[in-house]
């Protein structure tokens, strides 16, 4: 059988695939796990969720879950994603559960765990989860069941946390910020304002249907539109639980992740935090990243596609900047995992204390033309084998020298192997890349 745990957490189609039971018996395996790893004391967990509708059902399943197996509940309700795993260690639990499936459509739902101090659980652990769903448990009763509260203040202690981590006032900028009628739509603006800046708020209404619906950080066509519209300095997008950040400059023009890597990694340089004068990216990160770091005098670790991957390296090595080219940038000095609302205040906060506009921060950064072409192959193993994809790799390389770079990469869930080539002009990257889909499929 397929493992229950993905790369974030449990997901799927809400009462479907991802059902209040299998929710219930989720959360009762972990509290039962984390227990038997300390039985110092009683275990507590913090909970929260997104605004989509299904989040309702699936909280009180997991409360339920939660309680059924002695562990007391602090509920703070519809928070972003990076609050609850900072709300696990401000709290003192042992367990932080996330109903949320992020930028997914609305229908889809899903279960992340947090172990205490708000790390993401090690596979491990999740392993002994997944064992334990099928295990006989003997349950507590009277006293010994977990007691619920909700915690009042939980966004008050998140805004604090973030205002400390912010080095310079906003005073003077003015942002518009797309909430993707998600879990940011009222911390976002609120923090923003607290932290100086003017903000206009964009998909801030969420009614539990329209998250993530042709908006936020995967659909920032109409943030550029209103930044332009109401002269804003840029604009911010997060998806459907906030643990990612994109940007747009005063024009309207897209800024993504690596560049906003690169402004933050150069403003860590400057002041002595970066660690080891190093930055974690995935290999899907821009070569045009790679090219201004190594410009500045930064190295670029690279990883594994995904956050967890990033994730593992910044613990490794210490380091304290790391992310992804979606936004999905950790900064661990302040967050245990990705924040896009603690992204955008680094990133905006560069901004005031340097009096330069986004676009002139992001410049320090050419990215390239990169096109993806995805493959469907009957055998993944045959093209990883193949001595003509080899050849066909090398020539474009070749071709390319240090001013493009090739990837081929199977997917990890379907029969397709993605091609991902960069270089200088749009048109040399799209011949390459359609050059190479060509090879891949004659040899699969």
């Amino acid at each position: 059988m397929a493992r229950l745990f993905g790369t974030d957490g449990v997901r799927g189609l809400a009462n479907a695939e991802l059902t209040p039971e299998l929710a219930m018996a989720l959360a009762a395996s972990a509290a039962r796990v984390l227990a038997a790893h300390d039985r110092s004391h009683r275990p507590v967990a913090v909970v929260g969720r997104d605004p989509r509708a299904s989040g309702e059902m699936l909280e009180a399943a997991v409360v339920a879950g939660l309680t059924s197996a002695g562990a007391d509940v602090r509920r703070v309700g519809v928070l972003p994603t990076p609050a609850v795993a900072y709300l696990v260690g401000a709290l003192d639990a042992d367990l932080g559960v996330m109903i949320s499936a992020s930028h997914n459509p609305m229908p889809d739902n899903g279960i992340k765990l947090f172990a205490a101090g708000g790390h993401k659980l090690p596979d491990g652990i999740e392993d002994e989860i997944e064992a334990g769903l099928s295990a006989d448990a003997v349950r507590p009763t009277g006293a010994g069941v977990g007691r619920v509260t909700d915690v009042e203040d939980a966004l008050d202690r998140y805004a604090a946390h973030l205002l400390d981590a912010t080095p310079h006032p906003l005073a003077g900028l003015k942002v518009v910020v797309d909430c993707a009628n998600g879990a940011s739509a009222a911390a976002a603006p609120e923090i923003y304002r607290r932290a100086g800046a003017e903000v206009v708020a964009l998909h801030a209404e969420p009614d539990g249907i329209n998250i993530n619906q042709h908006c936020g950080s995967n659909h920032p066509e109409k943030l550029r539109e209103a930044v332009v519209a109401h002269g804003a300095d840029l604009g911010i997008a997060h998806d459907g639980d906030a643990d990612r950040c994109v940007a747009v400059d005063s024009a309207g023009e897209l800024v993504d992740g690596d560049q906003i890597m690169a402004v933050l990694a150069l403003a860590l340089a400057e002041t002595g935090e970066l660690t080891k004068d190093t930055l974690v990216a995935t290999v899907m990160s821009n070569l045009g990243l790679h090219l201004a770091m190594k410009a500045h005098g930064v190295t670029v670790v690279t990883t594994a596609v995904g956050d967890r991957y990033v994730l593992e390296e910044l613990r490794a090595g210490g380091y304290a900047l790391g992310g992804e080219q979606s936004g999905h940038v950790v900064l661990p000095a302040f967050a245990t995992t990705g924040d896009g609302l603690l992204t955008a205040l680094r990133l905006m906060s560069r901004m005031a204390a340097t009096g330069k506009s986004l676009a002139d921060l992001a410049a320090v950064m050419n990215r390239l033309p990169q096109v993806l072409v995805n493959v469907p192959v009957a055998d993944k193993a045959a093209v990883a084998g193949s001595s003509e994809v080899r050849d066909a790799v090398g020539e474009v390389e070749a071709e390319l020298g240090e001013e493009g770079r090739v990837l081929l990469r199977p997917s990890g869930t379907e029969q397709l192997v993605r091609v991902m080539v960069e270089a200088p002009a749009q048109a040399t990257a799209q011949a390459a890349a359609d050059r190479l889909a060509g090879v891949v499929s004659a040899v699969s």
